[in-house]
């Protein structure tokens, strides 16, 4: 395989890859978050602002691949 093969494969895995992770780590946490808020409705406000955070830490790794696969992308 060449260089540019590699790396066009690279680029490829990284958004894929965390795009799907990211994917069902946001779907595990909300989950997790709704099914704590019915079991116990009053601890929405303990639930929902750490939910929130976790989701924007999640989504800022999807971000960084897709940074990354920009940056693998660009080396072609």
């Amino acid at each position: 395989m060449e260089g540019t093969a590699l790396i066009a494969i690279g680029s490829a895995l990284a958004i894929g890859l965390g795009a799907l992770g990211g994917t069902f780590a946001q779907g595990k946490a909300a989950s997790a978050a709704l099914e704590g808020i019915a079991r116990n409705p009053e601890a929405q406000g303990k639930i929902f602002t750490p939910m929130l955070l976790g989701m924007a830490l999640i989504e800022s790794l999807v971000i960084l691949a897709f940074v990354i696969a920009f940056m693998l992308q660009g080396k072609l």
